[in-house]
């Protein structure tokens, strides 16, 4: 945890002070070694970061004084498409995703997405939450990630794709893809992501004919938690580091 991300249920009252019972005061006490006196870097959901100056503590929680004086870093700009990865993957991908500075996420179904998929509890609207907090706080960010969910391709791809395509240049990251994928791109993206396998055929002819160019990124095939970081690197690495 770089960053200890505050809510507004964490202000009990105007002093301006911030308890924290949970999670994050656990870790700040077993892995930063917290103490009264410590200053912590802090950030307020969806606002500003700056410092929490810890004023008090006990065994159950720990009272900070906050002062948030600047913005935090800019969005990455990037609409991210992604087919439903599997369960245990999915809370790696979403915290990567947010940690990168990704602010919309589509999770959509394609042939190769199992139904079953759809059931998990990890797409609850709190599991997606937590796991989109733990890549602000790993990135210094505040600013939440909007995720969508979309469990019809054809529909979604034809009627919402234009729209969220825009004047973005839109690629497909595909083994089947028949161009190298772009470095350091200084327009916006949209990027789309197939699962485990790849989109079949049909789903990419599709994808081109809403306007998406298929790319690839080498002969090697990777995993959907290792393409990500890699696409978004190649495309965005000056902004990413």
């Amino acid at each position: 945890m770089n960053l200890v991300l505050l809510f507004e249920s964490d202000f009990s009252d105007r002093t301006g002070l911030a308890v924290l019972e949970d999670r994050r005061f656990r870790h700040v006490v077993n892995v930063h070694r917290a103490a009264t006196g410590t200053t912590l870097k802090v950030g307020f959901l969806n606002g500003r970061t700056g410092t929490g100056h810890i004023v008090a503590m006990d065994s159950k929680s720990l009272t900070m004084e906050v002062e948030l004086v600047n913005d935090p870093p800019p969005p990455l700009p990037l609409n991210l498409v992604l087919a439903l990865p599997r369960p245990k993957v999915l809370n790696r991908v979403i915290a990567a995703a947010s940690s990168m500075g990704v602010k919309k996420i589509w999770l959509i179904h394609a042939a190769k997405v199992e139904k079953s998929y759809w059931q998990s509890p990890r797409l609850s609207d709190e599991n997606l939450f937590a796991q989109s907090v733990l890549g602000l706080e790993q990135a210094k960010d505040t600013v939440m990630p909007e995720i969508m969910l979309k469990r019809r391709f054809k529909p979604f791809v034809e009627d919402e794709i234009p729209g969220i395509i825009g004047k973005n240049l839109a690629l497909c990251a595909d083994p089947s893809g028949s161009v190298p994928c772009p470095f350091n791109q200084t327009a916006p993206v949209t990027l789309a992501i197939g699962p485990e396998g790849g989109f079949i055929p049909y789903e990419i002819d599709l994808l081109i004919h809403n306007g998406f160019t298929p790319v690839h990124l080498g002969k090697r095939i990777l995993r959907v938690e290792t393409a990500l970081p890699a696409v978004v690197y190649r495309l965005f690495s000056p902004d990413i580091l």
